[in-house]
């Protein structure tokens, strides 16, 4: 085995020299802090400034820099993080400034500003003033563009390098985290000679791909070209100064100097092939590596170029192109191809360039030689599309067979035409307890509109929300729609961070305007999309209220989770006025009549936020937690409909689908427990309960020493991640980067995520190599996986991810049924677990699926540690080759929980090697019947019978007979084994209400005690929320009686009333007139209506379908009070259309 690296955390800033692993996001950060040492080094005495908005793909770089803030102060350089993006840019422009009076501290300020793409549009006008005016000789400007090409995790897709032409600043174009370090040495290197500032341009694939690269200081030298003559004064900073001097400058001396700079120092090269070239081949930055992926697929090396006569050139400034290294490429080259994603930039300039050589050669790009599109300006370029527009133009030279077959195989893999969608898909979600769950609901009538931020997401939510504006432009567009809209009123959703940023601002404009527009501030306390990143500035709810006071708002309210905790003497505004979270509605409903401009402050902090400070140990962990009785529970959802809460999950059982919290998820909102519900149970003191066996003793009781497997590469090799955001999947890939690159491997890591943070889609590019210097490439090709780890079913069966697979494709997947979103609102919604895995199975070759969550979860009571039993599993099966000692270093290295993570990927590696042992983990399903008997018919009805005549006493169990027997009597023997269990089932719970009595013959049970100490352990109190019928008041905002929350002493009420229950229904029963009751009959009525329709219209085959449907109609009805009353009314019409239908199809 190699021998392997010995690694620090701390390489990433402090080595000097050898391989370090970092992302690109974390070669940003050490980006300014080579240059210090450069300038040390050159004799200069130098200070650095950082500053700028974050947005993706550039999200998490405030958070890396305020983590490296000390590093980076003992180098001088100052880290500040802007309310803007332009007035970043501006402070940009200050720095150049400082010391031309001679006040200077330093030798000069060499700057880096970093936005989104959008930042970079609304930031024109001081990058414009700012590169006009030029940089200072020891200073220099690297701008950070900020690009999403496809619009992962932005509202729009953008390209920057437009924006930056447009004001005559050279842009640089890393294709690797490599080229980060490369190309940012060498932009502030130009930006000090040529007096501009200078962008280098950051996308996803390079920006949050991880990458061991060379961290020597030395590997960029740049010398002065001394045959330029420079102006009188020079091309740098100087004032007095002009407008029109600046343009002068501009254009006859510092951008021909960018030029002279680039031809003394090629940034530009030639990277495959040689001289005789017949086919050349240019392109830049991300598609760059495209095209290095798809020359891979088609088995094109170096060897293979020269000998097909094919050429390849990598552009590293794209703007000005430098002219002199592009026509000695293109010397004697019949045609040339230029690969760019977006608008072509190349292109034109290869073309201007080349205008009058002597025997140009054909240049294509975003169209071929007939004019059709060749590369498309929208959307992704991939390689499987690159190579086979350069292998078909390669091949019409060369007629090489060898080509023509590997042209043939990646055209046939790249054929997608037979795939079909996946039975599910995964949205990105608000997380488990988001204040935004309760602060997106609008009341009934209105209606609002989105904004930037998290909340964006309540677009694809029962919010009533449409449309959005650009960040800091919320509620500007009904300035513009109000005057012709019949809609006197809406809500305008603005997040904490966008408000602060320049929202304010469109505020004031509706102020001005007289709209009618309720605007809510969402107060989170964090920037949540982005990673929670802390505002960039003083800011508090009252000082907000102050702020849209001063700017003439209408009326004020705050609404919040938690109203006591505002001090008495707190500086509000006049007349603003608190409220509880739970009267938000109401709140809603009079601000919508108030005239002009008004602002609720929903003051409530981010779920994730909490969890991290709670983590961190920076915020009172409460003692409380909800637990659901899932013996009273009745699926019925409404618990989700009330806190839109991911952290609710299905519980399959033998009464059907029941929910339960998923606690290691809950982040204690406590909103589910706003259902109508007797089943929720507030636990007071206990613990989370642990696994009785230790995470240390795991490994040794599953599988004892374990045998190492083969590992190392030749060549390359492609693992496809996927899985659920925030469930540690990028953790994942860190770890497998980290372990490659102990091992002295070559390792790129992608993490597509975009909005997947929020409970989305989250996918993972891992390409190995058996060197460093091997990586070529960052996406996986279509078809190109070896190893599909599939933490998620879900996002491992979406189509985008079955397009890299092949029958040469190994999958692991968890089978957990992680429901999707959705399920907050869908109660019955289906998890098609064997159609998943059908389509992976379809798709790939070897297949193992592995009961990974439930494993975690029985092993360790969490359900975190799944992903790194998956890893364990897929090294035991020979598909993760990297040594086990280097993904234990990498686990040890990466600091949290790492024995229990240790453990977790030794019980992956022994379930691989043993099944019995996952087998012994998750054990048979408690609700399955134990023989065929149980899972017959007969055995359905017995049990169902048996506990009627437990629960409501012999005459409901009579009943339910009864009604079977009927049923048999009146419907087609044929038909029996379709409708029978239905009915039964049907006829059971209609039967079967959980009234008064046998809510308190539920928690009398020792069962739930049982329950409760497999989730707690501890010394704990319980209070149980009700709402007895003759106690309890109806609530004026909801509509629904007030749940009320009763102590201990509310069991022995319960054994009481359990005892009392064969009082239900007589006289004296206390309960027997109570609306429920009611509700009660009538649902027995219209089920013995139901069965008498079976004897009036016979069941055919063609009334199946609809008899099936009108059979299971009770099955709809479920819940509590007004819950199964609503229930009841929605099915009574589609009882009345079943019927029908039936009635009909029998006829005909």
């Amino acid at each position: 085995m190699t021998e392997l690296r010995q690694v620090s955390l701390e390489d990433k800033y402090l080595l000097k020299s050898d391989q370090i692993f970092v992302t690109g996001i974390q070669a940003l950060v050490r980006l300014p802090m080579m240059q210090s040492d450069a300038d040390r080094r050159a004799g200069l005495h130098t200070a650095g400034y950082v500053t700028g908005y974050r947005g993706s793909p550039l999200g998490a770089l405030d958070q890396q820099l305020a983590l490296a803030r000390s590093q980076l102060e003992a180098c001088r350089i100052k880290f500040l993080p802007a309310v803007n993006e332009d007035l970043a840019a501006t402070a940009v422009w200050g720095t150049q400034q400082a010391g031309w009076r001679g006040d200077g501290l330093y030798d000069g300020v060499f700057s880096m500003w970093y936005a989104k793409g959008p930042g970079v549009d609304r930031s024109g006008d001081p990058l414009r003033h700012g590169n006009l005016a030029g940089t200072s000789a020891n200073g220099g400007v690297l701008i950070l563009m900020g690009d999403d090409h496809v619009c992962e995790s932005s509202t729009t897709a953008h390209q920057s390098e437009y924006s930056l032409v447009n004001t005559f600043i050279p842009v640089l174009n890393p294709a690797g985290v490599q080229d980060i370090l490369d190309f940012g040495l060498y932009g502030w290197a130009l930006s000090r000679y040529s007096g501009c500032w200078i962008g280098l341009k950051s996308v996803h694939d390079t920006v949050e791909a991880s990458a061991s690269v060379i961290a020597s200081p030395d590997r960029i030298s740049t010398s002065v070209p001394h045959e330029f003559v420079m102006p009188e004064g020079g091309v740098n900073f100087r004032w007095p100064d002009t407008p029109q001097a600046q343009e002068v400058r501009l254009h006859q001396f510092k951008l021909p100097a960018v030029s002279a700079f680039v031809r003394q120092n090629p940034i530009d090269r030639q990277v495959l092939g040689d001289a005789q070239g017949q086919l050349g081949v240019i392109s830049t930055g991300k598609s760059y590596l495209d095209v290095r992926r798809a020359l891979l697929e088609l088995g094109i090396d170096e060897s293979r170029a020269k000998a097909l006569g094919l050429k390849l050139y990598k552009v590293g400034m794209p703007w000005p192109l430098e002219p002199e290294g592009l026509r000695a490429f293109a010397r004697g080259v019949r045609k040339l191809v230029v690969v760019e994603e977006k608008r072509a930039l190349i292109e034109d300039q290869v073309r201007n360039i080349l205008y009058g050589v002597t025997n140009p050669p054909e240049v294509i790009g975003k169209a071929d030689e007939s004019g059709a599109v060749l590369f498309q300006v929208h959307g992704r370029l991939d390689a499987a599309q690159i190579g086979q527009a350069v292998g078909e133009r390669l091949l019409e030279f060369t007629g090489d067979e060898t080509l023509a077959g590997a042209l043939e195989r990646l055209r046939h893999r790249a054929d997608h035409s037979a795939l079909k969608e996946a039975a599910m898909r995964r949205t990105p979600y608000f997380c488990a307890g988001c204040p935004h769950n309760t602060s997106t609901h609008v009341p009934d009538g209105s209606r609002a509109l989105a904004g930037i931020g998290c909340h964006y997401m309540a677009q694809w939510m029962d919010r009533e929300t449409a449309t959005f504006t650009q960040m800091g432009g919320e509620g500007a567009s009904w300035i513009g729609e109000a005057p012709f809209s019949a809609t006197g009123h809406v809500f305008q959703n603005i997040g904490d961070g966008t408000y602060f940023h320049s929202g304010l601002l469109a505020i004031r404009a509706c102020v001005g305007a007289q709209v009618n527009i309720t605007y809510k501030i969402l107060y989170n306390d964090a920037v949540a999309m982005t990673g929670g990143q802390s505002v960039d500035g003083p800011m508090d709810v009252m000082r907000i209220s102050r702020q849209v006071h001063a700017e003439g708002v209408s009326e004020i309210a705050v609404v919040t989770d938690d109203p006591d905790k505002y001090s008495s003497d707190a500086d509000w505004a006049p007349g603003v006025r608190i409220y509880h979270r739970d009267l938000l509605a109401r709140v809603q409903r009079q601000m919508r009549e108030v005239l002009g401009t008004s602002v609720i402050i929903y003051d409530q902090t981010c779920a994730a936020e909490k969890r991290r400070r709670r983590r961190r140990g920076l915020m009172e962990t409460p003692n409380e937690r909800l637990f659901i009785n899932e013996a009273v529970c009745e699926g019925c959802g409404d618990c989700g409909v009330q806190s839109n809460c991911v952290a609710l999950i299905p519980v399959e059982t033998d009464l059907g689908r029941k929910r339960a919290i998923d606690q290691s998820a809950c982040n204690l909102d406590y909103s589910c427990n706003k259902g109508f519900c007797p089943s929720f149970v507030t636990v007071i003191g206990g613990e989370k309960k642990k696994p009785a066996q230790s995470a240390g003793s795991l490994p040794s009781q599953t599988g004892g020493a374990l045998e190492t497997v083969n590992t190392g590469i030749e060549k390359p090799y492609s693992i496809l991640l996927t899985g659920v955001g925030g469930t540690g999947v990028v953790t994942i890939g860190a770890i497998v980067g980290m372990a490659a690159h102990i091992t002295r491997m070559g390792c790129s890591v992608l993490d597509m995520a975009g909005l997947a943070q929020k409970g989305g889609a989250v996918t993972s590019h891992i390409i190995l190599t058996p060197h460093p210097d091997e990586i070529t490439a960052t996406h996986i090709a279509d078809g190109g996986s070896d190893l599909l780890l599939g933490c998620d079913v879900v996002s491992a069966a979406a189509q985008e991810t079955r397009v890299k697979l092949s029958r040469q494709t190994t999958s692991i997947i968890n089978t957990h049924r992680m429901m999707s979103g959705e399920f907050t609102h869908e109660p019955d919604q289906s998890f098609p677990l064997e159609d998943l895995v059908n389509d992976i199975r379809n798709a790939a070759g070897e297949l193992h699926t592995v009961p990974a969550t439930e494993a975690a979860k029985t092993a360790f009571g969490d359900t975190l540690t799944a992903n790194i039993i998956m890893l364990g599993y897929a090294y035991q099966c020979e598909a993760l080759p990297i040594p086990y000692q280097a993904v234990e270093t990498a686990i040890e290295l990466n600091g949290r929980d790492v024995d229990t993570n240790l453990a977790a990927f030794r019980l992956g590696r022994s379930m691989a090697a043993d099944l019995a042992t996952g087998d012994g983990l998750i054990g048979r399903s408690t609700f399955e019947p134990e023989d065929s008997e149980g899972r017959s018919e007969a055995g359905l009805l017995k049990r169902r019978v048996d506990l009627l005549c437990e629960s409501h006493g012999s005459k409901a169990a009579a009943q339910l007979s009864d009604w079977v027997t009927m049923a048999r009597k009146k419907i087609d023997p044929h038909y029996h084994q379709e409708l029978i269990p239905a009915l039964i089932e049907s006829a059971f719970r209609v039967l079967y209400q959980k009234d008064e009595y046998e809510v308190a013959r539920l928690y009398s049970q020792p069962k739930f005690r049982e329950s409760l100490s497999e989730e707690f352990e501890g010394r704990f109190k319980l209070r149980v929320h009700l709402a007895p019928p003759l106690w309890s008041r109806m609530d004026p905002d909801s509509g629904r009686p007030r749940m009320r929350s009763f102590g201990p002493w509310v069991f022995t009420a319960f054994k009481v009333l359990s005892a009392l229950r064969w009082i239900r229904g007589k006289w004296f029963d206390p309960f027997r007139f109570s609306p429920e009751k009611e509700l009660q009959e009538q649902i027995q009525s219209s089920f013995e209506r139901t069965i008498s329709r079976f004897s009036e219209v016979p069941v055919t085959r063609d009334n199946i379908d609809n008899a099936l449907r009108l059979a299971k109609w009770p099955m709809q009805v479920r819940g509590f009070g007004p819950v199964r009353a609503e229930a009841f009314q929605r099915v009574s019409g589609e009882i009345e259309r079943l019927e029908s239908a039936m009635a009909i199809a029998s006829e005909s």
